[in-house]
């Protein structure tokens, strides 16, 4: 597996990417308890900051894990397409109105009460570093990438993996 590690605007646009592609991520919260609360959440945008934004009830123990703390951890996750992101950084609740209609689409419908659902908050989430590992290829090829490198006992490249410094 070879390394590439990025930083400013070659470490936002590789992140964007890979969190467009995955999409659902594990947002973790409340970092200094036990258990840590892990909820899944779709990323609704990324914007030209690298700032990942997603939208939340207002009575959530996430946002009220991040209204005590504000350290988050995303893990983004496509086994099929072996894509692998986690993501450290802060997170804020944000309730401005014009924000949330643009978030706001009708798969969320299934969560909220419409646009207008008083308990309809956004949290918008600052990156600072992220670690990937992903597949130049699918995993047929990878698989059989190893099973060469189990037989020739040669490393085989697979894939990459790095670290983004935002």
């Amino acid at each position: 597996m070879s390394t590439e590690n990025l930083s400013n605007e070659a470490a936002r646009k590789k992140l964007k990417d890979l969190v467009e592609d995955i999409r659902v991520a594990m947002m973790v919260t409340g970092l200094g308890k036990i258990p840590l609360n892990a909820i899944p959440m779709t990323t609704k945008e990324v914007d030209e900051n690298g700032d990942i934004w997603f939208l939340s009830l207002r009575t959530s123990e996430h946002n009220s894990n991040i209204t005590e703390s504000n350290q988050v951890q995303l893990l983004y996750s496509d086994p099929s397409d072996m894509e692998f992101v986690s993501v450290y950084g802060t997170a804020e609740i944000v309730t401005n109105r014009e924000m949330l209609d643009e978030l706001y689409d009708s798969m969320a419908d299934a969560w909220f009460d419409g646009k207008d659902d008083p308990n309809l908050t956004a949290i918008k989430f600052h990156p600072s570093e992220a670690y990937y590992w992903n597949n130049k290829t699918n995993k047929y090829v990878t698989l059989y990438k190893l099973g060469i490198a189990a037989l020739t006992g040669k490393n085989k490249d697979i894939g990459e993996s790095g670290k983004l410094e935002l």
